[in-house]
């Protein structure tokens, strides 16, 4: 089963989506960009893509927020 990575990405002032090489947004939070990306993932997972929003930490590395099948929809941020 493929796997799908919503990217969720601070830029400046705003938040965006990276996802499969493209950007979405830019949001005005990040509770916002992730909320959106969780609802496009759930609906990929809902047609069997095994599919995750990944947060990027200050470190600068992602760390999984939300896993289709693991984590509740919506879900409580």
């Amino acid at each position: 089963m493929p796997h799908s990575r919503y990217f969720i990405v601070r830029d400046r002032d705003d938040w965006l989506i990276r996802f499969h090489g493209e950007e979405f947004g830019p949001y005005l939070s990040q509770k916002e960009a992730i909320l959106f990306a969780v609802d496009a993932a759930q609906k990929l997972g809902e047609r069997g893509e095994a599919t995750e929003v990944c947060l990027m930490g200050e470190n600068g590395h992602f760390r999984p927020q939300w896993r289709y099948g693991q984590d509740s929809y919506p879900p409580t941020l």
